[in-house]
């Protein structure tokens, strides 16, 4: 695995937060303040763990507007960038911090859009030539609301940096396809298909995948389950631990809106 230099690239491939499904997003609202905090056993994103398989303490808090603006920051501690530490090289960093902002709105009774712009941020100490892993990206979404129970949803995301890393990545872009099915009684089921392209960076490239299940509770509190897997080489996605971070994992998460 190549170290992380001028010629790295980063296996951060990266949101917005997040992880499991519903259970980890932002308790969504009509107008006003809404938020979120979590624990979950791995912070998984686009396939890939974010924390070695540890868990990860998650929190997020938004403002939506009735006019369908709606701004946000979220936030999780990681470890892949200080995975990469060496003799010599040492990469301190354990915390990711994301803004983000955007517009929601309907077309029609069951189709839905939405809009913006995301920065995730990972302050920390870096060695000289470690390319910058800060990375913005701008991202456009539909979702059809197909019957009372089954919602189906595309979006796709564009690199306007470098992604996550990679050297001369900007441009890259990832399609994210869902379904979500509400079976009633707070229970709802969720897949998920991904495919991340980089570029200049196409050995990395990868598609992923993911079901779920959550039970959603009155008090606010949430818990999912969600299997995740890709199709990313074994060998460019095994961390200096030896950890194949983008194969198959389990991730359990506890979350609570306010």
């Amino acid at each position: 695995m190549k170290s992380r230099s001028t010629q790295s690239r980063s296996i951060r491939v990266s949101s917005i937060a997040l992880t499991v499904f519903a259970a980890m997003g932002m308790a969504q609202a009509h107008a006003g303040v809404s938020g979120s905090a979590a624990l979950t056993s791995d912070y998984v994103f686009r396939g890939v763990s974010q924390t070695n398989g540890d868990p990860a303490v998650q929190a997020g808090v938004e403002y939506a507007h009735d006019s369908g603006f709606y701004a946000g920051t979220w936030g999780s501690n990681v470890s892949w960038l200080s995975d990469y530490s060496a003799a010599g090289a040492s990469v301190s960093n354990s915390l990711e911090l994301d803004a983000y902002a955007g517009y929601r709105g309907k077309l029609g009774e069951r189709v839905s859009y939405d809009v913006g712009a995301l920065y995730y941020w990972y302050p920390g100490d870096y060695p000289a030539g470690f390319n910058s892993p800060d990375t913005g990206e701008v991202y456009a979404g539909l979702t059809v609301a197909a019957t009372d129970a089954l919602s189906i949803g595309a979006k796709y995301s564009y690199a306007v940096t470098d992604l996550f890393g990679y050297v001369d990545s900007d441009g890259s872009g990832y399609l994210d396809v869902n379904a979500t099915y509400t079976l009633g009684g707070g229970w709802s089921l969720a897949a998920h298909g991904g495919k991340q392209w980089i570029e200049n960076n196409e050995a990395y490239e990868y598609a992923d995948w993911k079901l779920g299940v959550s039970k959603a509770f009155d008090n606010g509190f949430s818990v999912g389950l969600a299997y995740t897997d890709t199709d990313a080489d074994e060998v460019l996605y095994t961390n200096a631990y030896g950890n194949e971070i983008a194969g198959s994992a389990v991730a359990l998460t506890v979350s609570k809106a306010f």
